[in-house]
Parts: structure tokens; sequence; C-alpha cells
């Protein structure tokens, strides 16, 4: 069953007729004057221009991706970073016995990290590409399972040493992916009153002799607020003294671990903490980087089981791998490099820097409409989220996000995790490429609804009950 199901022309009727210049050129004399099938292959080939063109046309529809205000994946990057992707795209990551250098150029970007994460030793630090951050953190969670087993050899798999993760309950979903894929129990720390993330001390007394870790995330996906990693593993540590257990944090900093070297570089949240065994970031988000690539890393070889890692030599040479997927490009890793040295530290605080900047004014922009409550400023993530004000009832978050879609502005609207889904809030994400000026023009768009809006006899509804619009 498809899980994007959509209409079809199975049933017989005609194609719409496309434009018959695009078979002028066809060498085999096909006039190409109707639309090949959507569900079927066509019955035979096409000139090369008329698939390109009629692909284009189709993705023509699509929205613009530097308006799209929800998304925390990169949308642009230099020319010269698609010239060198291009040139690499052919090239499989995994083949490190025939492109040594694409995998020297992973390991230097680990090497790099375990610098800027803090590392005791980076050069003992171990860690690999991956395709984003949810696969990064299904290593991280194995990780911490595989070595809570064989800790317990003697109890686990019995029906009472049942593994379990405690987290926050704004976790991005690939944390409850994890527990139900790998039948791990999640226990999640809910959210109460204005508090939007983890709970250190309800965090520690979740965990028992069971608990295989504890996430943290820096840059919550629902607020962009960080998680208080440096709290937690305080409050860990007291709950060894007590009991004796010692419980490894992960830090899920898929967007943070990108932001918080350069801008908060005193905040305490990285290898710094002794109890941090693993981290993790998305090179396509604040890495800056085209999807997809992720990077998983461990403190040391430690951390990291050797039963996770596998060794293959039927493509030549041994080569250890210990990530969930074999075959992908090495160009995003060929662009994360290069980013590095195109960017360098004071590159990158630069980039961040003006993110947070227009995240701040922005925010500060909404508030003062008046219509509108802030619960975060994007002073942490350049990211905020906000909900209509107390005595707005001629509309809700959901009508704003609807009327900003007319326009071509992609806002989130949504309910916050469990304890706090009477919370619906709307959502910004600052992203390099979305300037001040097209946050100005934003702000004219945003403010232009607002009589309308006003106007309104009351909400209308949520998206499953309204059909929705996106107009060019």
């Amino acid at each position: 069953m498809a899980l994007h199901p959509g209409k079809d022309n199975r049933t017989g009727r005609r194609g719409w007729a496309l434009n018959p210049f695009y078979g002028e050129a066809d060498p085999l004399g096909a006039a190409m004057t109707s639309e090949p099938p959507r569900w079927r292959l066509p019955s035979g080939p096409m000139p090369s221009d008329a698939a390109y063109q009629f692909v284009h046309d189709e993705l023509m529809l699509d929205g613009n991706a530097r308006q799209n205000l929800a998304t925390f994946v990169t949308t642009w990057m230099e020319p010269q970073a698609g010239v060198l992707m291009s040139e690499c795209r052919d090239k499989n990551m995994i083949d490190k016995d025939e492109y040594p250098r694409t995998a020297e150029l992973e390991r230097r970007c680990v090497a790099m990290l375990a610098d800027l994460w803090r590392a005791p030793d980076p050069a003992s630090a171990v860690g690999c590409s991956t395709t984003g951050s949810s696969e990064a953190c299904m290593l991280a969670g194995l990780a911490f399972k595989r070595r809570w087993a064989l800790a317990n050899a003697g109890r686990y798999p019995s029906a009472d040493a049942r593994p379990n993760l405690v987290m926050g309950a704004n976790v991005q979903v690939c944390w409850e992916k994890f527990c139900n894929f790998w039948e791990v129990e999640a226990r999640q720390v809910p959210l109460e009153g204005d508090r939007f993330h983890l709970d250190p001390e309800a965090a520690a007394r979740l965990c028992d002799e069971n608990t295989i870790g504890v996430v943290a995330v820096l840059g919550s996906t629902f607020d962009g607020s960080y998680e208080p990693v440096a709290e937690l593993c305080a409050a860990l540590d007291a709950l060894q003294e007590r009991t004796g257990l010692d419980v490894p944090v992960h830090v899920d900093g898929a967007s943070g671990a990108m932001v918080a070297p350069f801008l908060d570089e005193d905040l305490a949240w990285d290898f710094r903490l002794p109890r941090v065994a693993s981290v993790n970031a998305s090179g396509h988000k604040y890495g800056l980087v085209y999807p997809g690539v992720g990077w998983a890393l461990w403190r040391d070889q430690r951390a990291l089981p050797e039963e996770l890692v596998f060794r293959v030599n039927y493509l030549g040479g041994d080569m250890p791998t210990f990530a969930l997927n074999f075959s992908r490009p090495g160009a995003q890793v060929a662009a994360q490099y290069y980013t590095f040295l195109r960017l360098g530290r004071e590159g990158y605080r630069a980039v961040q820097q003006n993110a947070r900047d227009v995240a701040c004014t922005l925010s500060s922009r909404i508030a003062d409409f008046g219509d509108f409550r802030l619960l975060t400023r994007g002073d942490q993530l350049p990211v905020f989220a906000f909900t209509t004000a107390g005595g707005v009832d001629a509309y809700d978050v959901f009508d704003v996000s609807r009327r900003l879609r007319e326009r071509g502005w992609l806002v989130p609207a949504y309910t916050m995790p469990p304890h706090r889904e009477d919370l619906a809030v709307l959502r910004i994400v600052c992203r390099n490429g979305f300037s001040l000026d097209l946050a100005e023009l934003f702000l004219s768009d945003l403010e232009a609804l607002l009589p309308e809006l006003r106007r309104q006899p009351g909400p209308l509804g949520r998206p499953e009950t309204v059909a929705t619009a996106f107009h060019h």
C-alpha cells in the first residue's frame, strides 16, 4: 500500500496534451503530444530533453525552498559547493578502497567535529557520517543498548530486564522510532507548564538498572530551546552516588551542535562533561550542507562496542563500517569538508550569529503586533515559537499558517507534546539564506493578513477539516 496515495489515470481517460515542441528533437520520430503514463513504465523511451522538461514542469508546482520557514534543512549553498557535489555524486561513500580520498575527507570531518565538541582526545574519538541525524541517533541508541546488554549478560534478555531509554516528550520522532524498532521502552518526561523540554531531576527519577541511557536535545524541534545538559549530568552523577547506577547521556545536537560551539562557547553540553558518551549532528541543518548528511561521534572506542562494527572485503580492502546504510554518495561528505574549509570557526560564527540576529529581530517584531505571545525568542537556536495572545479569539495559529501559505510562506502550526497538547503554536526556523530583507517581506505579508483575520467570526478549524491552498 502506498504511503502517499494520489489521483491516477489508470481508468483509461485521455492524458493531458503536452506541448508538441517537447518532441521535436525525438530521434525515434515520436510526436510526444500526450502525457506518458504515471503509474506504469512507458512502452518505449522518450528524448532526454522531453523527459527533463516533463519532470521539471511538474516540480514547478513545489513551494519555494527559501520561503520554507518550517524546515531546518539547508536550502542554499555556494555555486562552488554545487559543482563539487556534482563531481562526487557517482562515488559510493562505502567503497573506501576505491575512493580513499573521499574516505579521508570523512575521517578529517570526524576529527574536526571531535575537536569542536571538546573530546578529551580528539584523535581517539570515533565516528562516521550518516544520511542524517535520524540514522545517527539510531546508531547512538544501538550503542547504548549493546553496552547495557553486555553489562547485563546474566539478566538480559529475561522478561524482567527490558531495556528503557529516558527522554523528554519533546524529542524528535526518530527516538520514538528507535524504541519501537529495537524494542526499547521509551520513558518520556512530560512537559509541565511553561517548561517545554526535559527536566533533569524528573529524568533521573525515571532511571533504573534497565536504563540504557538518557537523551538530551540541544535545540528542541518544538521551540528551539536548549535542554540543560550539564544539569542533567549533575542529576545523574547524584543518582550514581546514591544508587551506583551509571547512566550515560547522548546529546542529540541535530541543530544545536553546529550552533552552540560558535555562539555559546562557555555552555557545557559536549564531551567536556564526562557523562556524555556520544553526540550527533545534522550536517545538512546548521552544518550548512545540502541534504542529506549527518554525523555520529563517540567519546572513545569504549563507548562504541566492537560488536557493532562490521568488516567487509568484497569491495576490495578491509572496510570497517558501523552505519546502518551501506551504499550512499560521497558528495555530501565532500561538501561538508568544503564548508569546514571555506568558513572555519570565524566564518561559522558569523553565519550562525547572523541567523540568530534575524531570528531575534523577527520574533521581537512579531511580538510588537500585539496579536501574538512568544514562547521563545530565537536566542538559542535561531528558531522561535509563538502562539496567539490572550484575548485573540477571531482566529488561531492554524488560520495564520493557512493564510501565510497563500503568499508562499510555509510556517507550521502544531500542538505541543503530551501534557501541553492544549497549546498550539507556530514555529519559524531562520537559516543561512533567510536574510533581514526576506524577514521584512515576511513581516509585511503577515501584517497585511492580520486585519482580515481579526474580522473572522472565529477560528476556521484544524487543517484536517478545512481545505488549504498554496498560490504562487
